[in-house]
């Protein structure tokens, strides 16, 4: 018995010390080493020769070649924990991917379904508890920005930038939807970014049954592929809740438009209240405006940076040849995740609700009272909203598409559904008009899954 864990012992030591997987000559540098005293079996030591990475006999067929097209990271620790110089330390291969290779597709929500919270009620109530535990005994510190009614200056540019994303987003769209085509169901929401619509039977909409779930598709407009999210706007953030009976009297405007004003832009259109003291805080829902009036008088400032404006239609013209719809098509998506980017930081200080059954959005710290929710079972509800903490994709939605891996290629086969991969609509036009693909895009779009030529080949796939 001795000798046989022996034997098994030095056996595994020469394949571990010799195998090289870059040469065809696999023992050739291998070397016979005992075993040094108080090391374990997950501490072998190896001849310092060997090219520990190179480890792609055959290409494609190894694990590391999957990292090619990934965002992961191999990384090469030495930590010696044998001194003896008989004996070379151990190294630690420590393999860190960001994104994911493949990642599951996202995920339809039913109407009759509430949203799930952000945060599960049971963490917020266990937060809330710790921070009344640290707070006894203790003196009340003053309230931050923005809840005592002032902005926050730091994060005005910000506000400026997100604003001004959104126009050259809007206008750049409108330019690129002249060279790539979109396509959208006349029944439902649904829509296709390629040369022809794609043949999947997804329709949810009117007499879906009788056309046994084929999508009927035509012409596009830009809010199609930009999901227009509509608020109420605040003169007064703090101010009291919206009525029911006030709903028609108080203008909506985009629910970014509206984050982006109470961060700190200045819109003559939609005029808000400014505040140059920090409210009193009477009690938990009260307080009074400090005393201004020892104050000079507030001088009309200049805009921090110049607002852009949108392009009428009729002034629309396309990118000319093929350079200039890259660049475009690269300036387009900058702008998306400039945008997207800006209102993440925006949320995080400036609170935004959205109602857990329908698509209701509201900026501010308490959503409104307005009775206008029609989602499943609303009557119960007396037509009054569920509100919750609001995620990036509920201000602005990514509108997922499937993606088309050769647009000059055959279109998509609906007997190759689960091959395909989807992306947002922005990302899938300025891919398709020549833009490279952002990392954190490239999971969902399955772009290193292998699509089979014909159904046949598609079954012999485990």
């Amino acid at each position: 018995m001795i000798f046989t864990v022996c034997f098994l012992k030095m056996f595994y030591v020469i394949l571990v010390s010799g195998v090289d997987c870059g040469s065809t000559n696999n023992l050739s540098r291998g070397k016979l080493v005992p075993w040094p005293p108080r090391i374990g079996p997950s501490m072998l030591s190896y001849n310092s020769r060997v090219d520990f990475l190179n480890l792609n006999l055959h290409p494609g067929l190894s694990f590391l070649s999957s990292f090619e097209r990934s965002s992961g990271k191999l990384k090469l620790r030495s930590e010696p924990r044998a001194p003896s110089p008989k004996f070379h330390p151990p190294c630690k291969l420590v393999v860190r991917c960001d994104h994911p290779q493949n990642a599951d597709l996202p995920r339809y929500y039913s109407k009759k379904e509430k949203k799930p919270f952000p945060v599960p009620i049971v963490e917020l109530r266990r937060a809330a508890r710790e921070r009344f535990k640290k707070s006894r005994g203790q003196k009340k510190k003053p309230v931050p920005p923005p809840k005592n009614g002032l902005i926050v200056k730091s994060l005005v540019p910000i506000a400026y930038d997100v604003l001004n994303a959104r126009i050259t987003l809007i206008n750049n769209l409108k330019k690129l939807m002249k060279v790539v085509k979109v396509h959208a169901c006349s029944y439902c929401n649904e829509i296709h970014v390629g040369p022809v619509g794609h043949p999947f039977k997804s329709c949810r909409g009117q007499h879906a049954s009788i056309r046994k779930g084929l999508h009927e598709w035509t012409y596009s407009t830009v809010d199609d592929v930009l999901l227009p999210v509509d608020a109420y706007h605040l003169y007064d953030r703090l101010g009291k809740r919206i009525r029911h009976d006030e709903r028609f009297s108080i203008p909506r405007v985009p629910a970014v438009v509206e984050l982006c004003i109470q961060a700190g832009v200045d819109i003559p259109e939609f005029p808000t209240k400014r505040r140059r003291k920090p409210v009193i805080r009477i009690g938990k829902k009260e307080f009074i405006d400090a005393d201004e009036s020892e104050l000079p008088d507030p001088v009309p400032e200049a805009p921090l940076k110049p607002l852009l404006t949108e392009i009428p239609d009729s002034e629309i013209v396309a990118p000319c040849d093929e350079e200039e719809t890259i660049l475009l098509a690269e300036e387009t998506l900058q702008a998306w995740e400039q945008m997207r980017k800006g209102a993440k930081k925006l949320m995080r200080m400036y609170p935004v609700r959205v109602c857990g059954y329908c698509p209701e959005v509201h900026v501010g710290t308490s959503g409104h009272k307005a009775q206008n929710c029609g989602a499943h079972k609303h009557q119960q509800r007396n037509g009054q909203h569920g509100w919750q903490a609001a995620v990036l994709d509920d201000l602005i939605p990514p509108r997922y598409v499937w993606h088309v891996p050769d647009v000059k290629g055959p279109p998509l086969q609906r007997e190759l559904r689960s091959f395909y991969g989807q992306a947002p609509a922005v990302v899938e036009m300025c891919v398709q008009a020549g833009a490279a693909v952002p990392d954190q895009y490239k999971p969902t779009m399955r772009l290193d899954i292998g699509i089979p030529t014909n159904l046949r080949e598609a079954e012999m796939v485990v």
